[in-house]
């Protein structure tokens, strides 16, 4: 293939790289976010308590993020495509063993296997990726492709809800492993590097590396400060992500009515990823993430107090738009302020306290049920660490100001 080739396909082949994202990104959240419709027919069939059942969501974010680290590192030396189809494979191995549990342990083992090796390899992988096939709209592209995670938050936990109905438990757990890995394996062979990155690998297989070991330069900063604060950010939005279907069918609501108002936060999160990615280009990306951030926030909290089905619809996809925002202007912040040839590693460091943050929700929102018996307590601490949040990035701005350094 001549040059002028090669870049006129490469000039369209960021879309397919986003198209992969927003697919994969799909399954591995998606499949995430079925614990809470999980929870019930767990509890029912082992008598575990919520606290016990939710932390399943919380060894599979801590396995996410402890090997997201591993997967960045090398990801910014290695080709994607590998990590992709590890993706599938764990994702799929996982949830046929799920089918198959009859004890607490091997619930959690089942879930540290998604998380460590499914989702945590392409989260930590593939926006590094996308990123780097674009140099306009780069904002947008990534938004597009972050939209996938709402999406499947949306749509695995509804389908996941009517099997369960349909037949049992275990048989909507095996379900969704042939598809995952039917339709996973297709999607993974899309997989191609970017320019600049085949590039890179070809110097470092010739014994030429150009990465040094942690110049970041003013990426740093960003790394460290986002580090901490996506901890606070990311507990607030996993008390709702986990535990919203339990506690609207606790007030009365069906089960597959309170499904489905997780499907209306993810459907609306989509388009919020959309927005956010835009907004990232025209406003900035750390202006978007403050102000997506102040949005979830204020609503996390309300979830409890609405009594008419009509009122937490109209809740959950106004709360949508603002947590997926949040989502995808962190993501896109990392990329536009540290160095494009670490760009993998520095969003899997930063995913690790971002998974930390999801697995202690996750968790504190089940605990904070049991010792009260109710979600108050749990959906008050969702606030707080949102405030908490608020609070981090607000002196980062301040400093970042005095320091006025210079922005990629």
């Amino acid at each position: 293939m001549s040059s002028v080739t090669e870049y006129k396909s490469d000039r369209w082949y960021g879309w397919v790289m986003v198209f992969v994202g927003f697919s994969l990104s799909a399954m591995s959240f998606g499949g995430l976010s079925t614990v809470g419709v999980f929870l019930k027919p767990l509890i029912a069939e082992f008598g575990w308590s919520r606290g016990e059942t939710a932390f399943g969501y919380t060894i599979a974010a801590l396995g996410a993020a402890g090997f997201g680290i591993l997967w960045g590192f090398i990801a910014d030396r290695k080709p994607s495509r590998r990590f992709m189809f590890l993706t599938v494979a764990a994702c799929s191995t996982s949830l046929l063993l799920l089918s198959q549990v009859t004890a607490q342990w091997q619930y959690y083992f089942a879930y540290f296997l998604f998380g460590a090796f499914g989702h945590g390899a392409v989260a930590a992988t593939v926006w590094a990726n996308i990123g780097q096939w674009f140099t306009k709209n780069k904002g947008l592209a990534l938004g597009v492709g972050l939209a996938g995670s709402a999406f499947g938050q949306a749509v695995v936990p509804l389908s996941a809800r009517f099997l369960i109905t349909a037949y049992d438990w275990q048989t909507a757990y095996l379900v969704l492993s042939v598809v995952y890995l039917l339709l996973g394996l297709a999607i993974a062979a899309l997989t191609r590097d970017p320019p600049v990155k085949r590039a890179r690998l070809a110097a470092i297989k010739k014994g030429h590396d150009t990465v040094s070991s942690w110049s970041l330069g003013t990426g740093r900063t960003t790394v460290i400060w986002f580090s901490i604060a996506v901890i606070f950010c990311c507990s607030s939005m996993s008390v709702v992500i986990v535990h919203i279907v339990p506690a609207l069918s606790d007030n009365g609501f069906k089960p597959e009515i309170a499904a489905s108002v997780l499907t209306t936060i993810m459907l609306a999160g989509a388009m919020g990823r959309l927005f956010a990615g835009k907004l990232c280009d025209v406003i900035g990306p750390l202006q978007t993430y403050a102000s997506m951030s102040l949005g979830q926030t204020c609503l996390v909290f309300w979830f409890l107090h609405m009594d008419s089905l009509p009122a937490v619809y109209a809740l959950a996809a106004v709360f949508g738009l603002f947590f997926s925002g949040v989502m995808a202007s962190m993501i896109v912040s990392v990329n536009f302020m540290v160095p494009e040839e670490v760009a993998a590693r520095c969003w899997s460091i930063v995913s690790l306290f971002a998974w930390t943050g999801m697995g202690l929700g996750s968790y504190m929102g089940g605990a904070l049920f049991d010792l009260s018996g109710d979600y108050t307590w749990s959906f008050a601490f969702a606030a707080i660490m949102g405030c908490t949040n608020l609070t981090v990035m607000l002196v980062y701005y301040l400093s970042r100001h005095k320091r006025r350094p210079a922005m990629a």
